[in-house]
């Protein structure tokens, strides 16, 4: 079982040569841990058009321009998804400088791009620029060159950043395992170092700075007459897998009726069952191969949704599992590779039980406690949300309390997530009771259907019943009807709490929160009211015995004394 970020190094070298100046441009980022866990790390080599003006300025503009771009995107909208979108606006915005600046006139430059995330690579390119992969003493060209033959002028591009007011990139996918080597380089390199040389060069194994410094010193006897620059990365870790991985891997892996307790499945040995819902089947496993220790099995159940529906739901979960970062959101672990022999999702063991389960036990808890469950769940909505992910599920059986104190919003199969497909009419997502008025009416769901659904699931939480009354599995809610205020059934609730659960389960959407943050917000801001913090309590609220007796006492003590005295 593993967890593990992706891991590299990289070293970066530039030369000007015997040009007056240098229009190459690079560069690796990094970023922070979060960025490079959602985005993943950005390289980037460009080699501004020679004979154009501002060739240095357009290559640098394009490099900074597309990072900070790319890195504004979605994640889950996909790598190449993003990477095109970010360097579109940027290059609409340089040709038309080139055709109206004097100064930039034609600007235009190469462009290749290497995006490193969980275990693949991406490549974007256009121009002359190359990217490479080294595995195992192999040399693979990741890019072919746009360029063609004119006589009397070389090799002259035909696509690159700045020339058309839209650009096409070549994009292409390769994995990634630790000990790999990635290159990018201009022309002034692999225009006179062979692949033979290359192979050579990144043969040497030595630091990423001090090779990519070797092949400049190379191409530099070799005898280039053009700027060189070259960036060498090394894989040391590879991360979780992205989505094309997670989609590569599942296709290979059968669907099976789901097991029983006591089975061996890859290495877990099943020792109780969880759930037996509708769609999955849950157990409690122990790794038996590895050291994860106790870990959440889910099977699909294929006899109620359709192998297609089953598959993308859990590519759909494993993917979000993988890449969501929130205390209050459950996760899905990676297996190592090669272990996985049919289709299952592997989750951390969250002890402790759902809130559906506890209210059934304990009913509604006091207000403050129940704020504080409403917090947390909310907030895990809101992560979901910024990363543009929609539940479309919420519910007390999804939300594990665990015992720690904590809170997990669980189960992202039917989450809707842009890039994988829709389910069918047939296994639509939703809970009668929590599901939004609109999803009876055809919507598959969004931000405000989420609300709605949190909306619903705090009613239950502090009345243990619905809005409306109770529901028909088989039949929409009396949507025309109004919502009972849930003081009705908690006249101890604050005023403020009763109306932002009534505001959350708005039937119009317009009438809601703006989003899931402004009703936090409101939670947060309330609940200073709601729970004040604990005070010392007087010896008449501690022990109203003993204080009477201490006040008796007194008494008979002061009467003695009026009567000594007279």
């Amino acid at each position: 079982m593993t967890d593990a970020r992706l891991e590299i190094a990289a070293g970066f070298a530039t030369a000007q040569g015997p040009k007056p100046d240098n229009q190459d441009f690079g560069g690796v980022h990094l970023g922070t841990a979060t960025e490079q866990r959602e985005h993943g790390v950005v390289a980037v080599i460009t080699d501004g058009v020679s004979g154009s003006k501002a060739g240095r300025a357009a290559a640098e503009l394009t490099t900074r321009s597309f990072i900070d771009g790319y890195l504004d995107q979605n994640p889950l909208n996909g790598i190449a998804a993003n990477g095109i979108k970010a360097l579109r606006g940027f290059n609409r915005w340089l040709h038309s400088r080139g055709r109206i600046d004097p100064a930039m006139e034609a600007a235009a430059t190469t462009f290749t791009a290497l995006i490193l995330r969980g275990r693949e690579a991406v490549t974007l390119h256009v121009g002359d620029s190359r990217a490479w992969h080294f595995r195992d003493g192999v040399l693979t060209r990741l890019t072919e060159d746009h360029t063609r033959a004119q006589a009397g002028m070389g090799h002259v591009l035909y696509r690159a950043v700045g020339i058309e007011a839209d650009v096409k990139l070549d994009v292409r996918h390769v994995g990634l395992q630790p000990h790999d080597r990635l290159l990018l380089t201009t022309d002034g390199v692999h225009g006179v170092l062979s692949d033979e040389a290359l192979v050579r060069l990144l043969g040497r194994r030595g630091s990423p700075d001090a090779d990519a410094k070797a092949i400049l010193a190379a191409a530099t006897e070799a005898g280039t007459r053009d700027n060189a620059t070259a960036i060498v990365i090394d894989v040391v870790q590879t991360g979780a897998p992205d989505w094309e991985a997670i989609t590569a891997e599942a296709e290979g892996l059968v669907i099976q009726p789901p097991p029983e307790v006591g089975d061996n499945v890859d290495g877990f040995h099943l020792t109780r069952l969880v759930a037996d819902g509708r769609y999955t089947r849950l157990f409690l496993a122990r790794d038996t191969l590895g050291d994860a220790g106790s870990v959440v099995l889910k099977f699909p159940k294929t006899a109620v949704v359709s192998e297609r529906g089953a598959r993308i739901a859990f590519l759909r979960e494993a993917f979000i599992g993988r890449r969501i970062d929130s205390p209050n959101v459950g996760r899905v672990l990676t297996l190592e590779t090669g272990r996985q022999g049919r289709l299952y999702i592997v989750q951390p063991f969250y002890a402790g039980t759902t809130l559906h389960r506890r209210l059934a036990e304990d009913g509604p808890p006091e207000i403050a406690p129940g704020i504080d469950i409403a917090l947390k769940l909310a907030r895990g909505v809101a992560a979901l949300h910024r990363a543009g992910v929609t539940h479309r599920d919420i519910k007390p059986d999804n939300v594990i309390l665990e015992a720690d104190g904590g809170l997990k919003l669980v189960d992202l199969g039917v989450a809707r997530l842009r890039r994988a497909e829709e389910f069918a009419e047939a296994e639509a997502p939703g809970t009668p009771g929590f599901k939004a008025p609109e999803m009876y009416d055809g919507e598959s769901g969004n931000a405000a259907t989420d609300q709605f659904a949190l909306g619903v699931t705090l009613y239950r939480l502090f009345t243990q019943t619905y809005p409306w009354g109770e529901v028909d599995p088989s039949d929409a809610p009396r949507f025309d009807r109004a919502s009972t205020p849930p003081s009705r059934h908690r006249p101890d609730m604050p005023a403020w709490l009763d109306a932002a659960i009534l505001r959350a389960v708005s039937t119009n959407p317009d009438d809601r929160f703006d989003d899931v943050e402004e009703l936090i917000r409101v939670l947060e801001t309330g609940s200073t009211a709601a729970a004040p913090p604990p005070r010392t309590l007087s010896l008449i609220e501690r022990d109203p015995v003993r204080f009477w007796q201490g006040v008796s006492l007194l008494l008979v003590v002061l009467l003695a004394i009026s009567l000594a005295t007279r």
